[in-house]
């Protein structure tokens, strides 16, 4: 058996180095990067914009001035929600602006009959209940607004009228 000097031995390491530096680059062109991740806070913000535009929907389906001030609350919650998003993010509202052309959770205007007290007050419910586990690892002034709109939902639970 041939033993191999130095020189040899560094010759074909750099051979071997060339060698499969160009067959890694033979024919196949690097594509596009990946677009990087949606920041989560940006998704949340987008799912809470969304929800908030079909709870005022609701709300305006059920043109009472007893649920006026619910309604309010929920249109500034919305109009917080959408600041908070980064520039070009910002979705076109969905709500309408009269309360007789109410969009469906589909966004068509909804032909069908009024939501009932006890479906707006079983949505703040639940609304209220997700809002805790929504805090986690966002951004500590978002926590806080979420955390805000969520003491907000409770109390809309509790103080919704029985009957118009």
């Amino acid at each position: 058996m041939r033993s191999l000097t130095r020189r040899a031995l560094l010759r074909s390491g750099a051979l071997g180095a060339a060698a499969a530096t160009l067959a890694g680059c033979a024919g196949e062109e690097p594509g596009p990067a990946p677009a990087p991740p949606p920041d989560p806070e940006t998704v949340l913000l987008r799912q809470l914009i969304e929800e908030k535009e079909r709870t005022v929907a609701l709300y305006a389906a059920l043109p009472s001035r007893r649920l006026a001030p619910f309604r309010r609350r929920h249109e500034a919650h919305l109009a917080e929600l959408r600041r908070r998003l980064p520039a070009g993010n910002v979705p076109e509202p969905a709500v309408p602006a009269s309360p007789s052309a109410a969009p469906s959770v589909s966004g068509s205007p909804s032909p069908g009959p009024a939501p009932s007290l006890r479906k707006l007050r079983d949505l703040e419910r639940r609304a209220a209940a997700l809002r805790p586990r929504q805090t986690e690892g966002v951004s500590p002034a978002l926590a806080q607004l979420i955390a805000c709109i969520g003491a907000c939902e409770a109390a809309h639970a509790a103080a919704l009228p029985r009957s118009l």
